[in-house]
């Protein structure tokens, strides 16, 4: 049979999840995933992870976060004015909020997670709700496509 190597595109389905079982993606809801392996379109442990697999066969991924989302960088966390916002959006502990900024003459959205209120200030964490996370992922190959008949 088949298996999967780098410079191959592959199509798989997966459900991530926690540590403590609680899932936070999966195919289920979102499509099969298909890609090239050694891109770097998706996490590192997941390319690595179905290196070897043959169609049909499923691997359980175990991803510590440098593999997944990074570390949690503590110069992400910010406190702001709650005068920063219109007085009748909703600021609470675990509401996202984004913010526009621009870099090399692009606009972009970032979203943060409000993680405190207190008072007038809002602390704001602008890392990626996952980081600093262990992430497990169930992911079984669908379909590879060699790398020389792939493009």
């Amino acid at each position: 049979m088949t298996k999967a190597e780098s410079g191959d595109t592959v199509t798989i389905t997966y459900e991530g999840y926690l540590e403590d079982g609680e899932i936070f993606d999966s195919s289920k809801d979102n499509g099969p995933l298909e890609f090239k392996i050694g891109s770097g379109s998706v996490l590192p442990a997941i390319e690595e992870g179905v290196v070897g697999l043959e169609v049909q066969e499923t691997r359980t991924i175990s991803s510590e976060p440098e593999k997944a989302f990074g570390h949690k960088l503590e110069d992400l966390i910010h406190t702001v004015d709650r005068s920063s916002w219109e007085q009748d959006v909703e600021i609470s502990p675990g509401v996202i909020v984004g913010f526009k900024t621009e870099h090399q003459g692009e606009k972009h959205d970032i979203p943060a997670t409000v993680t405190e209120v207190n008072g007038d200030r809002v602390t704001i964490d602008f890392n990626h709700p996952l980081a600093g996370k262990k992430l497990n992922f169930q992911v079984t190959v669908q379909d590879i496509k060699k790398g020389d008949s792939a493009e």
